[in-house]
This record gives structure tokens, C-alpha cells and sequence, in this order.
């Protein structure tokens, strides 16, 4: 006989960690069955939009068959072999070739992962390793942002810029500083007549003097925050940040797990601003999350300064799993797909409508402090207690997470990030980053569904 609902939610409890674990926030948990294109249905029959794309990452949407028969095909000739030196395998070979195609034009190598917080792991290892390798080995710091988020393994986490994912997990590791981030909204330190990108650049140089140049090896840079609450920088930052670390001689990272894969309407993100990063981390969209996949993509000159050490100098890194063939044949059919459906022009599409939406919805709305978008399916809006102070509502009236719960009885899935502090730290924001087969009803629905879990919550 099979389990019942309750019995499932039972043995869940009891015996399932879950990512930010809590009881908490598990009490009625909802078990996921199935889902279609940008839609996801429940053990019970309820189906939903997903306004999240699961979690920044289903790129090509639900219930894409391809996908599956793609795994099984490669599965069936070898699931697995070690890609370790000596040895490789068609599809690891195959990917990375096609991804230095997509990527920046001085990309020249990839390392693969499991996810994003393995990717970040690895570039920043990577950094330690080009300064040691090019005869300057007190290079180790990692200049990193306020509401950055690179996962949180420990050395991810303390790249990560919110204090939260720290508390119970620290003394963080040494060598990791955090700056004031790129928020035209809440730009913190500004002088007169400096827009919000020039003043967070010239953080980044001033942290840069503070440190000693001679210790910083390298700047990591999401190109538009996505956990930290979708924060969109000034057009003129990175060309700015580019050029500072250029002259500093720091190395940019540009983590680019949710921006990547057509999601901001480009293959890549900082195409945007024609920048380029000297190593770039990516994971989530490069299957559409349909198996763990993820890397980092080097420069020419550091895949040749990898390559010129002496052997007892080696890149000494690894994970078992790096470049396993089953998940790199479903990220080749992942990208397939991509540019068959042309999804970089879907996504700039629908982020276009999903943005004016949003506008249309929010613009004379009392509460409605920023509204983010514009670039492809990436969206957001911050809630103030007062548009005039930037003031946040207080913490303990749970804004964000009641928006959610309304919006979650209405049929939409997706995340908030609750309130962090009086300004400049974030407010209330309710996040959005469907899968980018999603349809214009249904970027219509969203829309809809936020204005009316706003107005249930705050009577307006």
C-alpha cells in the first residue's frame, strides 16, 4: 500500500535534513511531484506557478523528456569515470568546449563542480594558486560585497555578505573582507556629484589600499545580486571595477550561478556592460537543475600559467565528481535547447514584460520602494514602511514572509528576502526569476497575484 500524505511528511520530519533546517518552517511542508514548463504540482494535486524557477535554475522549465532521455542514453554507455588527470570522457570534453564558445572571449578552460558553492570554492583556490604561481603567494585575501551570496561552504560563506549564514557557523575563514555593494537604491558612503557606481568602485580601490595591494588576490562580483534581494547595479560599475582591478592587479571573479545561462536575456551577464572577468563561476542553469552541474571558466592567462608550474607545483584540486559524464551529456542537451528555443531572446522578452508590469502594478503604490528589472527574468520589489525615509517595516511583522504566504494561496511559488536592518540595509523584497519558457498569462498571473498578496497583507 502506498504512504499516505501524512505518513510522507512524517518520515520527512523525522528523518530529512533540509537545506536552512528548521521545524519551524516545516511544519506543512509541501511535497513536490510534478511539473510542466513554469508550473509545479503537489503531492496533492495543487499546481502552481513557479516564480523561482525552483531555485534560480530551471532554466528551460519543468518536464523537459529530453533532458531525461539524454541522462539515460549516457548512462546506459558509462554513467561515471574518474576525470581525474590521465583520464576523460566525451561529454566533459564536449561541454567545456562548447561553453569557452558561449562564454567571454578570454575565457580559455573549465573546471567542472557539483553546484555554485564548489564553483566559488574553486575560483578562489584558483586565485591563491595564480599568485603563488606568478611568485607573489601573500596574494590570499578575497574582497567580496555586503548581500553578496556564494553559497555557504566555509569558505563560500564567508564570501557570502549576510550576517546570518555566519552566526552559528563562525570564526569565518581568514582573508575574506566585505565592501559596500553596487545598490543605487540604498548606496551607502556616497560623495557629492558620484553616482552609486562610481562610489562602490571607489570602495573597492579604497579597500584595495586599506588591505595592501600586495595581499588581495582577488574581487568576487555577482553581476546582479540574487539571494542577496536582485540588486542591479549602475551601468557604468563594472566597466569601473574592471578597470580597478585591472590596475590593482586583482583578479575579477564574476560568480554568475544565477546570471548565467540566458537568464538576464545574454548567455552571460556582464556582457551587458562589455566586461569580462578574469575567472567566472557559474552552476544552476547549465542543466536547468535537472542534474548537479556546475564550474568555473579561466582566462588564457591563468589556464597557461596552470599549465606551466612544475609538476610538484600542481593545481592540487579535485572533486570526485568533476566532469561526470552523465550530468555534462545533459548539460550539452540543456544547451541545445537553449539555442534552439533561443531562450536568451525569451528571457529579454518576458523580463520586459515581467518588469513593466511590476511598474504598471507598483508605481503609485505607498510602500513600493524600489522595483528592480529589466534585464531578461530577473526581478524584484522592495517594501518600505515609508518610500520617503527608505524606512523598513520592523522585523517582527514578518512582511515578506506573510506576501509569500498570501502569494502561495493564490497559486505562486517564490521567494522573499525578509527585512535586515534600518537603511541601508535591505527591506522587504519579494524575488522573482521564472523559468524562461515562461508564458506572457503567466507573467501576467504574477504580476497580478503580487499586487493582490500586497494589498491582503498591507490593506493597500
Amino acid at each position: 500500500m502506498a504512504a499516505t500524505a501524512a505518513e510522507i511528511i512524517k518520515a520527512d520530519q523525522e528523518h530529512l535534513i533540509h537545506p536552512l533546517h528548521h521545524p519551524i518552517d516545516h511544519a506543512e511542508p509541501m511535497i513536490y511531484v510534478r511539473g510542466k514548463g513554469a508550473t509545479i504540482e503537489t503531492l496533492g494535486g495543487e499546481r502552481y506557478i513557479d516564480g523561482l524557477a525552483g531555485l534560480w535554475n530551471v532554466n528551460v522549465g519543468h518536464g523537459r523528456a529530453e533532458l531525461a532521455e539524454a541522462a539515460a542514453a549516457q548512462m546506459k554507455d558509462m554513467a561515471y569515470f574518474s576525470a581525474y588527470a590521465g583520464s576523460s570522457n566525451l561529454p566533459a570534453v564536449q561541454l567545456a568546449e562548447k561553453l569557452v564558445g558561449l562564454a567571454y572571449d578570454n575565457m580559455q578552460a573549465v573546471f567542472f563542480t557539483c553546484g555554485g558553492a564548489e564553483s566559488n570554492e574553486s575560483a578562489f583556490k584558483t586565485a591563491r594558486f595564480y599568485w603563488k604561481a606568478r611568485g607573489k603567494p601573500d596574494k590570499f585575501k578575497v574582497i567580496a560585497r555586503q548581500n553578496a551570496y556564494h553559497g555557504v561552504t566555509q569558505q563560500a560563506m564567508s564570501a557570502t555578505g549576510m550576517a546570518a549564514y555566519w552566526k552559528m557557523f563562525e570564526p569565518r575563514v581568514p582573508g575574506f573582507v566585505h565592501i559596500p555593494t553596487c545598490y543605487p537604491y540604498r548606496q551607502q558612503d556616497s560623495k557629492p556629484g558620484e553616482t552609486a557606481g562610481q562610489t562602490a568602485a571607489r570602495l573597492l580601490d579604497e579597500a584595495i589600499s586599506r588591505e595592501g595591494q600586495e595581499t588581495v588576490a582577488a574581487f568576487i562580483a555577482e553581476p546582479i545580486h540574487g539571494g542577496g534581494g536582485v540588486l542591479y547595479p549602475d551601468d557604468d560599475y563594472f566597466r569601473l571595477v574592471r578597470e580597478v582591478c585591472t590596475k590593482r592587479e586583482v583578479l575579477f571573479i564574476s560568480d554568475e550561478v544565477i546570471t548565467g545561462f540566458c537568464r538576464t536575456g545574454r548567455w552571460f551577464a556582464l556582457s551587458h556592460w562589455n566586461v569580462k572577468p578574469d575567472i567566472m563561476s557559474f552552476a544552476k542553469g547549465v542543466t536547468s537543475g535537472y542534474l548537479p552541474l556546475g564550474g568555473i571558466m579561466v582566462s588564457r592567462e591563468i589556464k597557461d600559467t596552470m599549465d606551466s608550474v612544475k609538476p610538484e607545483d600542481r593545481w592540487m584540486h579535485a572533486y570526485t565528481y568533476s566532469g561526470h559524464p552523465t550530468c555534462c551529456a545533459v548539460g550539452l542537451k540543456n544547451i541545445e535547447i537553449m539555442e534552439r528555443e533561443r531562450l536568451w531572446e525569451k528571457a529579454a522578452g518576458m523580463g520586459t514584460r515581467l518588469f513593466t508590469g511590476l511598474q504598471q502594478a507598483f508605481k503609485d503604490h505607498p510602500n513600493a520602494g524600489d522595483i528592480r528589472g529589466g534585464k531578461g527574468l530577473l526581478a524584484a520589489v522592495e517594501l518600505v514602511e515609508d518610500k520617503a525615509s527608505k524606512r523598513s517595516f520592523a522585523a517582527d511583522k514578518k512582511i515578506g514572509p506573510r506576501i509569500q504566504q498570501e502569494m502561495t494561496k493564490r497559486g505562486v511559488i517564490t521567494r522573499v528576502r525578509p527585512t535586515s536592518g534600518a537603511h541601508p540595509a535591505t527591506a522587504d523584497i519579494i524575488m522573482f526569476a521564472p523559468a524562461l519558457v515562461i508564458t506572457e498569462a503567466e507573467v501576467d498571473r504574477l504580476v497580478s497575484v503580487t499586487r493582490d498578496a500586497v494589498k491582503s497583507v498591507l490593506g493597500v
